[in-house]
């Protein structure tokens, strides 16, 4: 979790107190494998993130977490590959990697190509290293986004009886989500939609749906998912998203579009001489076209949920939504008004600078917004550390507009027009309102009680 005005020598200040075993850590670059071991794979350079660098209030990542994100790197892909080439079928398992749909403009920028073409090759890739399946995460968001819908409609529906109704946090971004928990407390973690993200939905349907499809253990499928940020690695460790029968996890290994980049640079193969190959679906089939959902950069949980709701609570049917920009343009609204009254009030709040203003408002009760997409980065997920930032550790402005722009040329796609959703809504879940989709799509926050007095903290 990053902050986008932090610097090494202000959180070096701050970490003073934090010294000890997480000391060992400070300086431990994350996602980073061990540099002597002999394998048929290329050394990577070394990932450029360090605890020294991150928010640093001090209790974001503890020793024993920041090794298990350690764990987290391309050496732990190679280990699967090089078992899956053995004789012995016992060790072998199925790969799947997930793509992010912000990762791939930062392909697409980088191998100087189209969006749908950079899908492709990376596709092509990531298979050619020995991935089985590579697919597209389109319907997960879908189910993210439909999910949130739903907690949305029932939060209005209840907001005189429930405080905590509004206003409602989408869950889509782990580093917001991890800073609500540890800094913030049960002053906001209420208020938090509980539907999971799009990358741990992926993670339910392949451990779920896919590997009952191939009548496999979870523990049988080693799934990947390549993320523009690092946080995403934290996600995929927290307990919600471990399941004891079979000691796995909904995804196994998280690799940022650098670190996969890494792997490309370090083979030393031609864009030209990768093998296109189509991005493929949960159900067998593959995807032709990349596609995206319609708003934010972030899958557009602002929009569709703005739309969703003034159709489905006053029946009015939005085609364009009005963006106006208050104290920056990482901090927007949107309001919809009937009969000379405001009935609801959508916000966006990108970057810890504008969460924290939120945050400062909402505890002085001047925060009077039904929802907000908030997320860590200012200007969105596709300026993730993972991605989109210089060796420096600053934000790489000419890539990110590059990305923006190769972004909004990508086929818009609403959710509801999935025709798997409902499928998968009345099959394997049992039915939209059943226990199996609550456990399935919907997760917990559960806030750290030592952290709740750094809700001052300052940036």
């Amino acid at each position: 979790m990053k902050c986008e005005n932090c610097t090494k020598t202000e959180c070096s200040k701050k970490k003073k107190k934090n010294e000890g075993e997480d000391a060992a850590l400070s300086e431990t670059p994350l996602g980073l494998g061990d540099g002597d071991e002999k394998s048929e794979f290329h050394r990577l350079a070394d990932a450029r993130i360090f605890l020294s660098d991150c928010l640093a209030c001090g209790n974001c990542v503890t020793s024993e977490e920041g090794a298990r994100i350690f764990a987290q790197n391309q050496k732990e892909l190679f280990k699967v590959l090089s078992l899956n080439k053995r004789c012995d079928s016992s060790l072998h398992r199925l790969v799947v990697a997930s793509v992010s749909p912000q990762s791939v403009p930062y392909f697409a920028m980088k191998l100087r190509l189209s969006v749908c073409e950079a899908a492709r090759k990376l596709c092509g890739f990531l298979k050619s290293l020995g991935v089985h399946h590579v697919f597209d995460t389109t319907i997960a968001a879908d189910f993210s986004i439909l999910e949130t819908q739903k907690d949305f409609i029932q939060r209005f529906r209840r907001q005189t009886q429930d405080e905590h109704a509004f206003p409602m946090f989408a869950s889509a971004c782990p580093g917001w989500v991890q800073y609500a928990e540890r800094v913030l407390g049960d002053s906001v973690t209420p208020h938090i939609c509980t539907a999971k993200s799009s990358q741990q939905m992926m993670g339910s349907l392949v451990k779920g749906y896919f590997a009952s499809h191939k009548s496999l253990a979870p523990d049988k499928i080693f799934h990947l998912t390549v993320a523009p940020c690092y946080d995403r690695k934290m996600e995929a460790l927290r307990e919600d998203y471990y399941t004891e029968l079979y000691n796995c996890r909904d995804v196994d290994c998280v690799l940022t579009s650098g670190e996969v980049m890494q792997i490309m640079e370090q083979r030393n193969i031609s864009v030209k001489e990768i093998e296109e190959s189509p991005l493929e679906n949960i159900f067998g089939g593959t995807c032709c076209a990349f596609v995206r959902h319609d708003g934010t950069t972030s899958d557009g949980y602002l929009a569709h949920v703005f739309r969703h709701a003034a159709k489905e609570l006053f029946g009015t049917d939005v085609q364009e939504l009005t963006y106006k920009t208050l104290k920056n343009k990482d901090f927007q609204e949107v309001c919809l008004e009937k009969d000379g009254e405001t009935v609801l009030r959508f916000a966006a709040a990108y970057g810890f600078r504008n969460i924290q203003n939120m945050v400062l408002k909402l505890r002085k009760g001047k925060f009077h917004y039904h929802f907000v997409e908030v997320l860590a980065c200012p200007g969105g997920c596709l300026n993730g550390k993972g991605q989109a930032q210089t060796a420096d550790g600053k934000p790489e402005r000419a890539e990110l507009q590059e990305m923006e722009a190769l972004y909004t040329r990508v086929p818009v796609q609403s959710p509801e027009s999935n025709p798997h959703i409902q499928e998968l809504y009345s099959t394997w879940l049992e039915g939209e309102e059943s226990q199996k989709s609550r456990e399935m799509l919907h997760t917990k926050f559960v806030p750290t009680p030592q952290n709740a007095a750094r809700v001052d903290m300052k940036w």
